[in-house]
């Protein structure tokens, strides 16, 4: 019995070795696999000059060629994503976000500061604020970066959404996905849900004062943004006491070229005033074929129910809404936003 016992612990200690050995072999083929997608993933994009994913490209315009700047993150050939921020006038700062959760999946996204915003050329030409001359440059950034049908999606964020919407309805054959944030089709009905819905749930008191405020165009006014952070940027722009809002978010508001911004959506945040304030693309959107994700947020400045119904015009349409999110649901909901939009691209 003790001979029996002892070949048999014999033989089990073998077919432990072994079994360990095919589980090493396959812990190190997992981890050569994971540090080859890494090592490809940060793989440099020319053997010039580093400069961490930084590249200048010279766009022509009307008014002569002027530079814009982007910045890629990572090294994707079937995913990159181009993002298109806010404003207009903003910066790509608002999605400064998204470097804590796309590198970990692989997933190569470019920032882009589009003319007259930050680190772009910032020309005082008013002409150039025009959404046909953007749609053009952002074809003129696709190919500079050689973004293709393989392996372009382009994302666009509120103002960032018009552009996108717009490029898709005369380009969309350059595109693998679009992705729609925060940003419904329609200015005028943009308009009517802040002055319908929006409006009402500030304080009458509140209310009755920025109007005032507004009626005179004394938007300088710095009680202007003392009524406007507490009661309405705090409940539908960012869902968070302003004194701690991202320091990303503070740098992008900070920088909004006003010149632009105001020419093209106007100074009030209750609708759109400027050049946009007529503009719909309702009835077009079943003409993009391309896959489109709509993401809406449940304390949205747009409306939620109309960002779901916007999905369903898109013939290959999805919706993802953000329950806590708002304007900026990048950062207010990211537990919903983030596994959605990776969804979406890794299908």
């Amino acid at each position: 019995m003790s001979s029996n016992f002892s070949f048999s612990k014999t033989h089990l200690l073998g077919v432990l070795v072994i079994l360990t050995g095919i589980a090493l072999v396959g812990c190190t083929t997992t981890a050569n696999e994971s540090s080859s997608d890494l090592k490809n993933y940060f793989a440099k994009g020319d053997s010039g000059i580093q400069s961490g994913g930084v590249k200048m490209i010279t766009i022509t315009t009307p008014k002569g060629d002027f530079n814009v700047w982007t910045k890629r993150f990572g090294n994707n050939p079937k995913i990159k994503v181009l993002l298109l921020h806010g404003g207009p006038g903003s910066t790509h700062e608002a999605f400064e976000s998204f470097e804590s959760f796309l590198p970990q999946e692989g997933i190569e996204f470019i920032y882009y500061d589009q003319l007259g915003s930050a680190n772009s050329d910032q020309p005082a030409d008013t002409s150039l604020w025009d959404l046909p001359r953007f749609v053009e440059e952002v074809e003129q950034v696709r190919t500079a970066l050689d973004l293709n049908k393989d392996n372009f999606y382009l994302l666009g964020q509120s103002w960032g959404g018009i552009l996108a919407m717009q490029y898709a309805l005369k380009y969309q054959e350059n595109l693998k996905g679009l992705i729609i944030t925060n940003m419904m089709a329609s200015c005028p009905k943009y308009g009517e849900y802040a002055q319908n819905m929006l409006s009402k749930q500030m304080d009458p008191a509140v209310l009755q004062e920025v109007k005032a405020i507004e009626a005179k165009g004394d938007f300088d006014n710095p009680r202007y943004m003392e009524l406007l952070i507490p009661n309405f940027y705090e409940k539908h722009l960012m869902r968070r006491p302003a004194g701690e809002w991202p320091n990303a978010v503070n740098r992008a508001f900070g920088k909004i070229n006003s010149q632009v911004y105001v020419l093209m959506q106007g100074p009030s945040e209750f609708g759109v005033a400027g050049k946009l304030a007529n503009w719909d693309v309702s009835k077009e959107l079943p003409s993009i074929k391309t896959p489109t994700l709509v993401v809406g947020a449940s304390h949205d400045t747009m409306d939620p129910e109309y960002m779901k119904w916007m999905s369903t015009q898109f013939p290959n349409g999805k919706f993802l809404l953000c329950p806590n999110g708002s304007h900026l649901s990048q950062w207010d909901d990211q537990e919903h936003f983030f596994p959605g939009l990776i969804s979406f691209l890794k299908k």
